[in-house]
């Protein structure tokens, strides 16, 4: 269907095998990826602004005509600079060239020409260094392209101007006419000449909803038929089985959010197909007592349960939580970690494949060839976000396609969840275990860091502990470094009286264990820590928390800082620390600040810093999005949602000749056959 599309750029006039090589390696092979080669941004010249009341010190667009071209001069060997007085009627203006005497031989007396580029100067001389200039007659509105070296602007318009050209008006449309009807869409052949060339912004508006709308239908297809492909094999289907004795045993009540999480998972558990849902709950709503709950009804049914979490400390906590609620009834619980020694992990593996264990929690040791289970019936990961998709599959992989679960404490607005995790079924977890109390949360300028540490003080005197987190944006020696001379520091002077621990990500399983049993016990007041505290690490003696260079995080990521305290009885606070007080940052910690809904924070942060941001470096196995932004579309996320369930009601493997087209965009966006896959 694609045809002509698939033609490689190469053949295309003007490109030809060297520039071909270029273009590979902004990831452009056809003319199809030539023309979803999007601009990055535009330059609107359609409203330009006069030369007299121009902002100074700005980007701005012009037009004028040229009065005159001055002689050349050089100021140095090899910098020879070129100058022409131009001007509006309004006022003039010096444009000034730096050895690009092509330009300015180009540039010739009594033409009008727009100017694009930053306005010096003051009120009397104005100058315009190197700006782009386009002869009056250009494209109003001037596309922009992310290039390569030895690739230009001018170069990659004229290429894209060609493909165009080259298709004579016609591409193929792959949305069934009846979808582009009812969503009022603009053909493909005007969407793709328009996001390229507009005529002005409402004709790039119509454009862009176009494919937008195609891209986020294209994804929520691929993410539908993912979830119907798992439903269409036989999983292990358990029966009806009583838990009351379980919610009889726990020394506390559920919410109701809690009993409904494991109501849905106890039905779906019991259905032919297996279970594939995400139960996704802000920072201390509790999922682990649901991920319990699951458990003992698939050990009531005679199957046993995998949980693999991201790190030993999370590991090793979701072990101590299980066997203090499943142990008493009869549920053997068992660790396996990489920490363990070689004699005892065999003698646990062994253990485990002769079905003496029913609950095995471990990290990724789980996924290991030689990890054998008698009869793996569920499979839970914790922060799903941090495992591949291909983890998931390989711990799956264990079992006869068993029942899956994931936890996540990153709360995601849920429409982007339903996105994202589209091949699982949703149970959100809003209310917090009764006894919880929100964290009092400041945000500070580095001025007031001695305070704050005044504060600290206050709480330690009270018999609290206290978490001091230091961002590593990347775990170089520099920022290893850093992080260890601010704990001596900090150990030397300020806190010299109190006991001072320290936790980053190169140190050894077997070390981090240890520094965070020291701080569970008491036997430290104050834990440096890099994010590596960030996920479940469980202290509720730990009141206070102080965040260093604040606006180096996402506010996802405090929130979920923020949710190490406030985890016990005592009234617990953060302090958020910054030397960058930009009115961004400012305004990005505010919210932090009135706000304790994780969805809510959430959905600022996807506004503030896009869903790519968001997850970090793409974690969430989405494919990457050529046009949409998630956080800006989301009125036609939902649309494309609606669209692809009523299309695949009626045509579930996308078979049917209207949508073919729709099929193959499928396959395209995920790289693989999603029916044979």
């Amino acid at each position: 269907m694609l045809g002509e599309l698939a033609k490689p750029v190469m053949y295309l006039t003007g490109v030809g095998p060297k520039k071909s090589e270029l273009y590979e390696k902004l990831g452009v092979k056809t003319v199809y990826d030539l023309l979803y080669h999007f601009p990055r941004y535009y330059i609107d010249m359609n409203e330009p602004q006069v030369i007299r009341d121009a902002p100074l010190n700005e980007q701005v667009v012009l037009k004028g005509r040229v009065v005159r071209k001055l002689p050349e001069g050089n100021i140095r060997r090899g910098l020879t600079v070129y100058k022409a007085i131009f001007t509006d009627d309004t006022a003039d203006l010096t444009i000034v060239i730096y050895n690009a005497g092509f330009m300015f031989k180009a540039l010739e007396v009594g033409h009008e020409y727009f100017l694009v580029g930053k306005l010096t100067g003051n009120m009397i001389r104005r100058e315009i260094n190197s700006p782009q200039i386009y002869p009056a007659d250009a494209e109003p509105v001037q596309p922009v392209y992310r290039l390569t070296e030895g690739i230009t602007q001018n170069q990659l318009r004229l290429n894209m101007r060609t493909a165009l050209d080259s298709l004579g008006g016609f591409i193929y449309e792959p949305l069934p006419a009846d979808v582009v009807r009812e969503q009022g869409l603009c053909s493909l052949n005007y969407a793709l000449q328009n996001i390229h060339y507009p005529t002005d912004m409402h004709t790039l508006e119509l454009a862009k909803n176009r494919l937008v709308f195609d891209e986020l239908l294209t994804l929520a297809l691929g993410m539908l038929m993912m979830k119907s492909r798992s439903r269409e094999k036989a999983g292990c289907p358990m029966g009806a089985e009583s838990i009351d004795e379980y919610y009889s045993a726990l020394p506390f009540e559920l919410t109701n959010g809690q009993k409904d999480a494991i109501n849905d998972c106890i039905c779906d558990m019991q259905k032919d197909y297996p279970m594939n849902r995400l139960v996704q709950g802000d920072v201390g709503s509790g999922k682990t007592a649901v991920a319990a709950g699951a458990a003992y009804f698939a050990y009531k049914n005679g199957f046993q349960t995998a949980l693999m979490a991201p790190t030993e400390i999370l590991a090793g906590q979701h072990y101590e939580t299980l066997k203090g609620f499943l142990e008493p009834l009869g549920v053997k619980v068992v660790l396996l970690t990489g920490s363990l020694t070689p004699k005892k992990k065999e003698k646990v593996k062994s253990d485990i494949a002769a079905g003496e264990y029913h609950v095995i929690v471990g990290t990724h040791a789980l996924v290991q060839a030689s990890t054998e289970f008698r009869r793996l019936g569920l499979v839970i990961t914790d922060e799903q976000h941090r495992f591949g998709v291909e983890q998931r599959a390989l711990l799956a992989g264990k079992g006869d396609n068993p029942h899956k679960l994931v936890m996540s404490a990153t709360p995601i607005p849920r429409t982007l969840a339903l996105m994202i995790y589209g091949d699982l079924d949703i149970s959100v977890l809003k209310e917090l275990p009764k006894g919880r109390q929100p964290v009092e949360t400041y945000a500070v300028t580095g001025k007031l860091r001695e305070r704050a540490f005044g504060y600290v003080k206050q709480y330690i005197e009270e018999g609290r502990q206290a978490y001091i987190v230091c961002p590593m944006i990347e775990e170089s020696d520099s920022d290893l470094r850093d992080v260890k001379s601010y704990a001596k520091e900090i150990s030397e002077g300020v806190f010299s009286e109190y006991r001072v621990g320290l936790l980053h990500g190169r140190l050894s399983a077997d070390s981090k264990e240890k520094v965070m049993k020291k701080f569970k016990a008491h036997e430290l007041d104050i834990l440096v820590s890099t994010t590596v505290v960030e996920v479940g690490v469980d202290v509720p003696n730990a009141a206070v928390m102080i965040i260093e260079n604040a606006d180096r995080f996402g506010l996802s990521q405090l929130h979920q800082l923020r949710g190490r305290v406030g985890r016990g009885e005592h009234k617990s606070t953060c302090i958020l620390i910054t030397d960058n007080p930009t009115e961004e940052v400012v305004q990005r910690l505010k919210i932090l600040s009135k706000s304790h809904d994780g969805f809510e924070i959430s959905q600022e942060d996807l506004k503030l810093r896009g869903p790519g941001d968001f997850f970090g470096s793409r974690q969430h196995g989405l494919p990457k999005m050529k046009i949409a932004d998630m956080s800006q579309d989301m009125e036609i996320l939902v649309k494309a949602q609606e669209t692809a369930k009523e299309i695949l009601c009626k045509d579930p493997q996308l078979d049917k000749g209207k949508n073919r087209g729709l099929r193959e965009l499928v396959e395209q966006l995920f790289e693989q056959d999603i029916a044979n896959d």
